[in-house]
């Protein structure tokens, strides 16, 4: 069978950003426990004129030409922040990336398992008859809710990626039948309104490693010989929460199924995994693109080559979790490069923690509201420098609930 993989992939890791040390600050956080053992530095957040469906076209619109317009003909956009309880975001996408109608779209929920439940039913259309050399479109968007003052505030975040799949995989061609599934149903973390997200933190994080060990079980039943996770895996992503969760699963993998110890697994985290955070450190929690944006940051700052093997880990609140594996391509680093995701993260507005606090009620007070119009003088002129005039989609405003939205 002819590869089946990712041939063009964008990452829109929102245009401002906070500085965790000075949120810790304000807070009176500890700094250092966010920095080295959580390993963030920055989070990305949305101005009161984007949401999740900005964020998805935004993060597609660079992709998408004239040519690959017409051959998309399956549209999945992941989230846990949607903004209609029917209504699909996929329809706005659609809409504004002016994709045709014979293109099946829908919205999918599993919390930040989503985009990856998302892959594997493109990938598996893609290998049918019906898709009939046409293309996929996968997207996830994401944000945190308001948190101000909360335990838990300086590892959020927000963001979206945007994955185009294909039979003429450009980044990375996906291993068929290499996939280990593990689910069980957890009441970890949760959103039971649009405006609130609870749970148990460290329930979560013990959830995601049973889901991990039982996820990687699994695939080894299907590639008994994934078992030597050194020699079978040139490279690892894990879902990132937060960057230092990836060290965390590193660890017990490697603890559970190569009997290495704490600082050998250290070592090997540096040497196989740590690149894959680099990005994630300056975004915060993107939910259900963080693997994807680990990939990108794995092409960008590691020697990658062509035909290596990357692990990658996906796991979901609630629980679904997926293991499975992809082969990297000769044009990886090129197709990185367009992405460009260091250059979006220097670009972005560097917030003061006022301005933040300040962004963050404005941009709560729109959820579930009749009638909403941000402010877009609210952050000092940001929206004349960085979106007047550059095509870029935004909230205009809500009225009767009806949301309408505009090129920038």
């Amino acid at each position: 069978m002819a590869d089946i993989g990712i041939e063009r992939i964008h990452c829109y890791p929102t245009t401002l950003a906070l500085d965790i040390d000075a949120l810790c600050a304000a807070r009176g956080f500890d700094k250092a426990y966010f920095r080295n053992e959580l390993m963030v530095e920055e989070r990305g957040l949305n101005p009161p004129w984007e949401d999740t469906v900005t964020m998805a076209v935004n993060a597609a619109a660079p992709i998408i030409t004239d040519e690959n317009r017409a051959s998309i003909g399956l549209l999945i956009v992941g989230t846990e922040s949607a903004v209609d309880g029917e209504k699909s975001i996929s329809t706005w996408v659609h809409r504004y990336l002016g994709l045709g109608p014979r293109c099946r779209n829908f919205e999918i929920k599993n919390a930040c398992y989503a985009a990856t439940g998302g892959l594997q039913m493109a990938l598996a259309w893609l290998a049918t008859a019906d898709a009939d050399g046409r293309k996929a479109l996968i997207i996830n968007a994401d944000q945190s809710l308001i948190s101000l003052g909360e335990v838990y505030e300086p590892v959020l975040g927000a963001g979206a990626v945007a994955v185009l799949l294909s039979r003429e995989p450009t980044f990375v061609a996906y291993e068929a039948g290499a996939n280990g599934v593990h689910a069980f149903e957890v009441m970890d973390v949760f959103r039971p309104t649009p405006r609130l997200e609870t749970g148990d933190g460290e329930f979560s994080m013990v959830s995601y490693l049973d889901a991990l060990e039982g996820a990687f079980s699994d695939y080894v039943q299907h590639v008994p010989e994934g078992a030597e996770i050194d020699e079978y895996f040139d490279w690892n992503v894990y879902h990132m929460p937060f960057p230092g969760m990836a060290l965390r699963a590193h660890r017990t993998l490697l603890r559970e199924f190569a009997g290495m110890t704490k600082t050998e697994s250290l070592a090997h985290f540096n040497q196989k995994c740590r690149p894959s955070i680099t990005h994630a450190r300056r975004i915060g929690n993107s939910y259900g693109a963080s693997t994807f944006i680990g990939l990108l940051s794995l092409a960008d700052t590691s020697d990658i080559a062509a035909g290596d093997r990357v692990g990658i880990f996906a796991y979901g609140a609630g629980t679904c979790a997926e293991y499975y594996s992809a082969r990297i391509l000769p044009n990886a680093r090129r197709v990185a490069a367009y992405a460009a995701v260091g250059d979006k993260l220097e670009a972005r507005y560097r917030l003061t923690v006022d301005e933040y606090d300040a962004c963050e009620t404005q941009r709560d007070s729109g959820i579930m509201a009749e009638n909403f119009r941000p402010n877009l003088e609210l952050l000092g002129g940001w929206y004349d420098a960085r979106y007047d005039g550059q095509k870029l989609l935004v909230l205009d405003r809500i009225e009767g609930y009806y949301r309408h939205y505009r090129w920038s």
